[in-house]
């Protein structure tokens, strides 16, 4: 079973009820487990600027699946959702980041770990704190993130999913 931290972010059309849709949807996810997700902060956009500001959190899921596996899944949830690869940096209803996956090191044309960027992203590691509260890295208070409110997820303990009736490692 690998402890993995996700990034979540959406600046498009209900920013909220996509970030909603995609937990709901990693929930159902055979062989995930969602363990904590942060409060939902709002930050403006990083790069192309000419965009709605973004809905960001963050997520503690525990996983029987390959970082491989894990990012087909995740690019599957954007997809349904209605992400569309039009513009780097640009506007999307989903984003989903890999920020961490146990403590593998890894960088390919496909995925790296942990996320190359997510050190300099106030808009990451705010979230991030909240789920995952040994965190070392040192985040300004005026990093222009904005607590936006509260996310409510039910636990997995009593789904077929949950660790405890998930094959042992």
């Amino acid at each position: 079973m690998s402890l993995v931290y996700l990034s979540m972010g959406s600046n498009m059309g209900d920013r909220l009820d996509f970030l909603q849709k995609a937990l709901k949807r990693l929930q159902e996810t055979d062989d995930v487990c969602v363990e904590a997700v942060s409060s939902v902060y709002e930050t403006e956009p990083v790069g192309y600027r000419e965009q709605p500001d973004f809905l960001n959190l963050a997520v503690r899921i525990k996983t029987l699946l390959s970082p491989e596996i894990l990012l087909s899944e995740l690019q599957r949830i954007e997809k349904d959702l209605g992400r569309k690869r039009n513009r780097r940096f640009g506007p999307r209803t989903i984003d989903i980041d890999i920020l961490l996956f146990e403590n593998q090191e890894r960088s390919d044309d496909r995925l790296s770990i942990p996320h190359p960027r997510m050190k300099q992203r106030a808009f990451v590691l705010i979230p991030l704190r909240d789920v995952m509260p040994d965190m070392s890295e040192v985040v300004p208070d005026d990093a222009g993130v904005r607590y936006y409110c509260d996310m409510d997820l039910p636990s997995c303990e009593n789904d077929s999913r949950s660790p405890a009736k998930l094959p042992p490692d």
